[in-house]
């Protein structure tokens, strides 16, 4: 269990640094940035390289809704739901205080939304609640789905972290706009507590979307989709 705590805290770490990196530091380049595309490949690559990386030991999932769904789905025992859980936030938090010491090294540094998750004001495109609910419920069921698929014994072998990390990809094209793309508890509470706004008291949100979205994921995979060979 060490090792696969370990591997999950380093993994979510290396998330967070990756992805929203690549949003915090990029921002100081307006002009030469990589814009939302580039984010949302930053998240893919970090997904995709840990998953090679990691995912053999503890499962690759770095992300306290994905350690959730597979447990739902059976892939995980329900009692290394909360040392999971911990080890992912755990990871997340010290990516980002190490990427807020970076970051604050350059002259004239404002934290401002420090690639923090909202809704309302705190949106990208100033999405309303419900729309912030909906986008991060739906994706996460999805990409449980895709997790569980690329992950079964019915899968092509050794292409999962692929089809994962594009997937995660995918998530962040639709929904930068709406709440800057969460699917992931452990990511907005690593940055929000950095944010110079009004981002923690939204968390709430981005952990509850999540979390019902892999349960419906996990079920749509168990229930309507996955064959017993799966």
């Amino acid at each position: 269990m060490i090792k696969k705590l370990g591997a999950e805290f380093f993994g979510t770490f290396w998330l967070v640094f990756g992805g929203c990196g690549a949003a915090v530091l990029d921002a100081a380049f307006p002009q030469l940035g990589i814009g939302f595309g580039g984010v949302a490949l930053a998240f893919g690559l970090t997904v995709l390289t840990m998953a090679y990386a990691v995912g053999g030991i503890s499962g690759g999932h770095f992300n306290p809704a994905v350690s959730l769904g597979a447990a739902a789905a059976g892939r995980l025992p329900w009692n290394a739901l909360g040392p999971y859980w911990a080890a992912q936030v755990l990871g997340g938090l010290l990516a980002a205080s190490l990427l807020y010491l970076i970051a604050s090294g350059k002259p004239g540094f404002v934290a401002g939304g420090f690639a923090s998750n909202g809704y309302g004001a705190l949106s990208p495109g100033h999405y309303g609640l419900l729309s912030g609910f909906l986008i991060e419920t739906t994706l996460t069921a999805g990409f449980l789905v895709v997790i569980l698929g690329a992950t079964s014994r019915t899968a092509p072998a050794g292409f999962g972290p692929l089809a994962i990390g594009l997937a995660l990809t995918l998530i962040h094209l639709v929904s930068i706009p709406v709440t800057n793309t969460s699917v992931n508890p452990a990511r907005s509470t690593a940055v929000a507590f950095f944010a110079q706004t009004a981002a923690p008291g939204q968390l709430w949100l981005f952990w509850t979307a999540p979390l019902i979205g892999a349960l419906l994921g996990a079920f749509i995979w168990k229930y309507l989709i996955a064959t017993s060979e799966s």
